[in-house]
């Protein structure tokens, strides 16, 4: 092949990538519908969210769905509708955005992290069952970067220790766990819907149940113009005012846009779930560089492969580092870097900051017990960092475009000893626990 871009030869990447990579795909109904919102001033009512809500519902074959202002205020309202509150120990794989547990902490309860398994990056079935104590209380499950945890292991050690199951599915909308949808598996599932997921609509959230009881109490808690639904015993006698204090209604405008969406994101979903697949199947062999999907034949997929990630194995190459083999992709025109979200259990926040004046680590604030986890507890996930890619993610199914992007890697791991000399190995800090600062 030819000599690497980054030593001073041509990209591999040498063409117009044209529209493969933009997301999301704005269509005139998409703006026709923002544009009657706006026009008719119905920004902030609830007939257009309640309608999203009972279709996005209907998609998942579940009884009840809420509309949220972002994925993060699902989770918490979802918390809270479970029941979750002070003492509660709720588990958590470390490997995910912090929006997944960090809620837990206004409603008094903690999160107790999981290690993650090493090929598919979610939570470990294994290190669930030994993090298991009396305060336990749920599980929260996430599907990381669109990679279906392992749910029948999952379902099983709830139901054996009589725990509840959040779903948290914001990187797998439309994504399958032996031919069933991610999302109906929990006692409530959540979905971050902001303009960069998967299901785009803007800034925006939903919460999805079977249960009326999970549904009732999230709406109390932060629906207040809703309370007018409210049925149950315990909980319509106190209506009127939101019982957290939060406002959490979903904007109108995101939710046209939902309904849109719901319409054309099967299509868009199949046209990339083919441009990946195409990809990695053309990469089969190649060492080093590994695919992050679903086994084959196993009816489980990954929807719109949102944060798409690629293994990486430097024991294959050398030992090269994924800063250095990142560094060589990129040069070739190839969007790629090294690590993926760093591991939630070593960031100050869950381990030494009282947030709320308790006089004690928050996290600890109501446990009878030092929940800390410190470096070394959750080898898995510590690791990760060196052994992950955040890759390219194709929107179109353009085989000249892709094909180049596959001959871009090929030629990297081929001449990958050429880069062993200048390799200064991996950051220390490699990965993001946010999106606005690393360290």
């Amino acid at each position: 092949m030819d000599k690497l871009a980054l030593l001073g030869g041509e990209k591999a990447v040498n063409i117009d990538v044209k529209d493969i990579f933009t997301w999301p795909i704005v269509n005139k109904e998409m703006e026709e519908a923002v544009l009657s919102v706006l026009r008719t001033g119905n920004m902030s009512g609830s007939d257009i969210t309640k309608e999203f809500e009972r279709k996005f519902a209907d998609w998942h074959n579940r009884k009840y769905g809420l509309g949220a202002s972002s994925g993060t205020a699902a989770l918490q309202t979802a918390f809270y509708g479970l029941g979750l509150g002070r003492g509660d120990e709720v588990i958590c794989p470390a490997i995910t955005y912090w929006a997944s547990c960090l809620p837990l902490f206004s409603l008094g309860a903690t999160v107790v992290f999981a290690d993650v398994l090493p090929d598919t990056h979610c939570i470990d079935p294994d290190d669930i069952e030994k993090r298991i104590t009396p305060r336990t209380k749920a599980i929260i499950v996430v599907h990381y970067a669109g990679y279906p945890a392992e749910m029948d292991r999952i379902m099983e050690i709830a139901k054996k220790h009589n725990l509840k199951v959040i779903e948290d599915a914001s990187h797998a909308h439309g994504g399958h766990y032996k031919g069933k949808m991610v999302g109906t598996f929990g006692d409530v599932a959540c979905f971050s819907l902001m303009s960069g997921k998967s299901f785009a609509i803007g800034e925006a959230g939903i919460f999805i149940t079977d249960s009326r009881e999970i549904y009732e109490r999230a709406v109390a808690f932060g629906w207040y113009e809703r309370h007018n639904e409210l049925t149950l015993p315990g909980i319509v006698e106190a209506a009127g005012l939101p019982w957290g204090g939060y406002k959490y209604r979903m904007h109108q405008m995101s939710s046209a846009v939902g309904l849109v969406q719901l319409k054309k994101f099967p299509a868009e979903m199949e046209e990339i779930d083919q441009a990946m697949n195409y990809f990695w199947d053309n990469l089969e062999g190649v060492p080093g560089f590994l695919a992050h999907r679903p086994p084959k034949g196993s009816g489980s997929t990954k929807g719109a492969w949102y944060a798409s990630h690629a293994l990486y194995r430097p024991e294959q190459l050398n030992g090269l580092s994924a800063a250095r083999f990142s560094e060589a992709l990129r040069a070739e025109g190839f969007s790629c870097n090294p690590g993926c979200n760093r591991a939630l259990h070593l960031h100050p926040v869950f381990n030494t900051l009282d947030i709320y004046g308790d006089g004690k680590p928050t996290r600890n604030a109501f446990s009878d017990r030092d929940l800390s986890q410190l470096e070394g507890s959750l080898p898995v996930s510590e690791g990760l960092q060196s052994r992950v890619l955040s890759i390219v993610w194709f929107k179109k199914f353009y085989k000249d475009i892709i094909d180049c992007h596959v001959k871009a890697v090929k030629k990297v791991v081929e001449h990958h000893k050429e880069l062993l000399e200048g390799d200064k190995g991996n950051p220390e800090g490699s990965g993001n626990w946010s999106l606005s600062f690393r360290r």
